[in-house]
């Protein structure tokens, strides 16, 4: 690919930022948590056709997916969950064929009155997009179509098939992904945009989620002693379960990549639930929790690890001792993820860089887990993950910043034009 042909694409895609920025602040004012993503996936749909792309929308269906490898349980009604993918293919076929996948589902806002703005009232100011998923990662996902868009608007169109990939449950299991390989969509390589301030995921942890079911016995607070407190047997379970994050962080020193890192493995009691009278023992105690693998981990084995931390804590407890807890797997099983035999699109990558950046990429050893890892692990496709900066992911005040998310279209488009090839329109 000739400078001319670089520049006139980099052109387009300055020419075609402010209606990039508006889809995108459209797309992120869609409150698509787990359940109601249905919304953005009839947008990116729409979006699709409107470009001529062969759209498949399809609903999924766990049966198909529930033996596959990285499959994770689904607790929550699915009946309405889709996967949306638009195809683009070449009239002459000479580059090689490319998948780009974003996720539209977002994590819940929390209290919503610890926002300065509404997270799903898009707002820009001070060169950043403010709202719920506006950086992880809705702007990723509208900046690889209007990447796309960019190629054609300078003249051009790619060599190669491309599939443009909408899923959902990223956040929480990752079988939006995986219905898509099972559907039979395969590529030469995958780009995910996901935010990652301008580095390249070099490696990323694999998350498992379970859930400890503590039961006590309620009596009145007055004669607590008598009675178990469920609430508080499970704060001794979680104590346990901080000394096993403790030696996974030991044993991650061994890791080439995460070994510079002071803390790659984290351990989180995201929710918890119980009791039902404040003047009651508590008889049910229910926390839902996070704790990060890493590459060539095993799931089944770090699986076994978490059993025995919780039986040996509750051998160690009055109450425990004699009413185990269970352990329930309630969403993530997946496993860590390296990017390997990726010569051929990190060169390709490395020259768009290159030119967008002016410098060799940085790697990331990611200490969060993206969709990559099915493209890679399942079926040997190299998957590149590289995306905008911004802050607050999870947090308050998300937001992504514009001139990073500029930059990143633009280096998205050239390696699209790079790898997949382009010609004259």
């Amino acid at each position: 690919m000739n400078a001319d042909t670089q520049q006139r694409i980099l052109d387009a895609v300055d020419a075609g930022f402010d209606a990039q920025l508006a889809t995108t602040a459209d797309f992120v004012a869609i409150p698509s948590t787990r359940g109601a993503e249905g919304p953005c996936q009839d947008m990116i749909g729409d979006l699709l056709r409107q470009r001529g792309y062969e759209v498949d929308d399809w609903h999924l269906d766990l049966d198909d997916l529930k033996d596959l490898r990285g499959y994770g349980p689904i607790e929550h009604d699915f009946s309405k969950a889709r996967s949306v993918v638009g195809t683009y293919r070449p009239q002459n076929n000479a580059g090689k064929s490319l998948i780009l996948q974003g996720h539209c589902d977002v994590v819940p806002a929390g209290p919503l009155d610890m926002w300065e703005t509404p997270p799903f009232s898009p707002v820009i100011k001070n060169g950043r997009m403010y709202g719920r998923g506006a950086c992880d990662m809705k702007s990723g996902t509208i900046g690889a179509l209007y990447a796309l868009d960019a190629i054609k608007a300078a003249g051009f169109k790619p060599t190669a098939r491309i599939h443009f990939q909408s899923v959902i449950e990223e956040e929480s299991t990752g079988v939006g992904a995986l219905s898509t390989l099972q559907r039979g969509y395969r590529a030469d390589a995958c780009f995910i945009p996901e935010p990652t301030g301008g580095n390249m995921v070099r490696s990323q942890v694999g998350v498992i989620w379970f859930r400890l079911r503590v039961r006590g016995i309620p009596v009145h607070v007055a004669q607590m002693g008598s009675g178990s407190n469920a609430i508080m047997a499970a704060y001794h379970l979680i104590h346990a379960l901080q000394k096993l994050e403790a030696e996974w962080n030991e044993r991650a020193k061994a890791d080439r990549h995460f070994k510079t890192l002071t803390h790659p493995i984290n351990f989180n009691p995201g929710i918890i639930r119980g009791g039902d009278w404040a003047s009651s023992v508590p008889a049910w105690c229910d926390v839902d929790c996070r704790i990060a693998i890493l590459p060539g981990w095993s799931v089944a084995e770090c699986q076994k690890e978490i059993l025995a931390c919780v039986s040996a804590a509750s051998r160690d407890h009055r109450f425990l001792s004699n009413n185990p807890p269970e352990v329930e797997w309630s969403g993530f099983l997946s496993e860590g993820y390296e990017l390997k035999d990726s010569a051929a699109p990190e060169a390709a990558f490395g020259k768009a860089h290159a030119v967008v950046y002016g410098g060799a990429v940085k790697d990331l050893a990611f200490t969060a887990l993206t969709d990559t890892r099915f493209y890679g692990l399942n079926y040997n496709i190299p998957s590149l993950c590289f995306g905008a900066s911004g802050e607050a992911m999870h947090g308050f005040n998300e937001y992504v910043d514009l001139e990073s998310l500029r930059k990143s279209t633009k280096a998205t488009a050239l390696f699209i034009a790079e790898w997949c090839g382009v010609e004259k329109m």
